[in-house]
């Protein structure tokens, strides 16, 4: 008997031993571990600090700069001449009973100063008598307009808060098509969100959007709400202010346009400093040349722009410039194109004289031109 109880005693000794090293060293061995039914190959809990191919990097060193703003304006009611009727308002509501409505919008923005600036569309506060904005961290601020450049879509805010994480500014003109790009804002008012696209294009224009194109075009997703938003790189510097996309729906395509960081830069600098934007003008409409055109005026080359119309009174008229002439050359500069003379002319100082080289009955021309002052855009209605 105590022969038996001590081979038990060895046994159960033994077996206790094999499992302390297999729970130790092999716990996958035992049959009870956990209620995984497959077994799985599993990351180290404390992750990584970089995962490949992953843009999270550059996401958190950018989304702290982009804010979420919140318009609202005033719209006066609509007059009927049953107002006072009981019945009327019964059926029609409350909008018929003479007082004016709020009607509110949102978009995006982007802190570009500790000092408070704020970088967004002239189309995101257009007309809007009440702006809020609403950083990441969560704190808030009613915002004044510094000012606004409709020829571009820009407008730059102000808000009086502490401590605010501005972005860093990239080098558009750096960019490549098929460069990664990331795109942050305020879709659909769900919340700030990031999509990652590449450079489609770069230097679109004749879209009809603003006056002065230099699109970087995209497939990073830009819907309602990012405009204002920042078109990031992949190291998480700002390159792009998401302006436009192109829809039929109203949703993304894929077609997303954002106004260079160097224009935008440009931009805001003039309107802190001047309150807006000073350009060159001389009071022209512009036809681009076509091969027909070229051929018909017998040009070698389809380059420089036909004068449509010429404005009475204008710098151009008092130059002599005459409609059906063919600007070739500002400055020296050979015209490329509408947009090339419209840039060309806008970084001309007002009252500056410039000398235009034209081709008038095939014949080549110089005349020069005392340059004016751009006129503001005339507000939509």
């Amino acid at each position: 008997m105590r022969r038996l109880w001590l081979i038990f005693a060895q046994t159960a000794t033994i077996s206790l031993a094999a499992l302390f090293v297999i729970t130790t060293l092999q716990p996958d061995l035992l049959p009870w571990r956990g209620s995984s039914v497959v077994t799985v190959r599993e990351a180290p809990s404390g992750g990584v600090a970089q995962k490949a191919g992953s843009f999270s990097g550059a996401a958190k060193k950018a989304m702290p700069s982009v804010v979420n703003i919140f318009t609202s304006k005033e719209i006066p009611a609509p007059h009927s001449p049953f107002m006072g009727d009981p019945l009327f308002r019964r059926f029609f509501g409350d909008r018929y009973d003479g007082e004016p409505q709020r009607a509110s919008s949102l978009g995006s923005g982007v802190i570009v100063s500790t000092d408070g600036y704020i970088l967004t569309n002239h189309h995101v506060v257009e007309a809007a008598d009440e702006i809020e904005v609403a950083l990441a961290d969560g704190r808030k601020s009613s915002a004044i307009i510094i000012g606004t450049d409709p020829d571009t879509d820009l407008a730059v805010l102000k808000i009086d808060l502490k401590n605010l994480p501005a972005i860093t500014l990239g080098h558009a003109e750096h960019l490549q098509v098929g460069d990664v790009t990331l795109a942050i804002g305020n879709p659909f008012g769900v919340g700030q969100a990031v999509t990652m696209g590449i450079v489609s294009a770069l230097g679109r224009s004749h879209l009809g959007i603003n006056t002065f194109e230099n699109f970087i075009q995209t497939d990073a997703a830009i819907n309602p709400g990012n405009s204002g938003g920042a078109l990031v790189d992949a190291g998480g510097n700002l390159i792009g202010i998401n302006s436009a996309i192109y829809s039929r729906s109203g949703g993304s395509l894929g077609i997303g346009f954002a106004i260079p960081v160097s224009l935008a830069k440009q931009v805001m600098e003039q309107i802190i400093l001047h309150g807006g934007v000073v350009r060159g003008w001389i009071g022209v409409e512009l036809q681009d040349i076509t091969p027909e055109l070229a051929e018909t005026f017998k040009m070698p080359k389809s380059s420089g722009v036909l004068i449509a119309g010429v404005l009475r009174g204008g710098p151009a008229d008092r130059a002599g410039v005459k409609p059906g002439d063919v600007l070739l050359e500002i400055s020296g500069k050979p015209v490329g194109d509408s947009t090339d003379m419209l840039n060309q002319v806008s970084s001309l100082e007002p009252g500056k004289v410039a000398a235009l080289k034209i081709l008038r009955n095939q014949t080549e021309a110089q005349l020069h031109v005392s340059i004016g002052k751009r006129p503001k855009a005339q507000a939509s209605n």
